[in-house]
């Protein structure tokens, strides 16, 4: 799941990118609250962290564009303001979820994940496809109930083709699930990603199939 920050506070940023990261996101940091709007509406981001204090323009602004531009993606508003009308004025505006600094990050990947969970219909932490089951809390997944030792982009992979089973996943779209902006991408890390995936899911897990000219698609049996 891909994860966008938009904060100015670069040592919060970064500390909110380590543990998003160790926890199995992709995360884009941005500062900038104009281009967070311009990003937004092409990435398919599963939640967004939002701060209020932006330099350039207002959060809630931000906040508000996303909205009129009908962006649905899951928006956690993260900022000093934490009285009760900002509250109030914040989710009435269409945030999803506030969390007033400072909080424990902790908490923030909880949020974040229970976000982009909800955003992409699939709230249990748990998905089960066959002989397969991956714990989206411990990333960790598992064949015939044994553990399956795979990479961070390996576990993002399969849990992008877990959330559509029976569904093709295009390759643009796998992709942007599985790098971010700052990547260097090879122009077959994909293919690699999804080739070791396939081998570790040998003899008994479900079947990725290559889709020619589309994508992917993971079997939903």
């Amino acid at each position: 799941m891909r994860i966008m920050i938009v904060e100015d506070d670069r040592r919060l940023a970064r500390g909110m990118e380590v543990l998003l990261n160790a926890a199995g996101f992709v995360v884009d940091i941005l500062s900038s609250g104009e281009e967070a709007l311009q990003i937004a509406e092409s990435v398919p981001y599963s939640a967004i962290v939002l701060d209020l204090g932006l330099p350039d323009l207002d959060g809630l602004e931000v906040l508000q564009r996303l909205r009129r531009r009908s962006v649905n993606t899951p928006i956690l508003i993260s900022t000093a303001r934490d009285s009760l009308a900002d509250r109030v004025n914040g989710l009435d505006q269409g945030a999803d979820d506030y969390l007033a600094k400072p909080f424990h990050l902790r908490e923030l990947e909880s949020r974040v994940r229970a976000l982009a969970r909800r955003g992409q219909g699939t709230p249990d932490p748990v998905l089960k496809i066959g002989e397969l089951t991956f714990d989206r809390l411990s990333r960790t997944a598992y064949l015939n109930d044994t553990a399956i030792e795979l990479r961070r982009r390996e576990l993002a992979v399969l849990e992008t083709l877990l959330n559509r089973p029976g569904k093709v996943v295009t390759k643009e779209r796998l992709a942007a699930e599985v790098f971010n902006f700052n990547d260097a991408v090879a122009p077959n890390a994909l293919e690699v990603y999804v080739a070791r995936l396939r081998r570790k899911l040998l003899p008994n897990g479900p079947v990725i199939r290559t889709i020619r000219g589309l994508g992917y698609m993971i079997d939903a049996k």
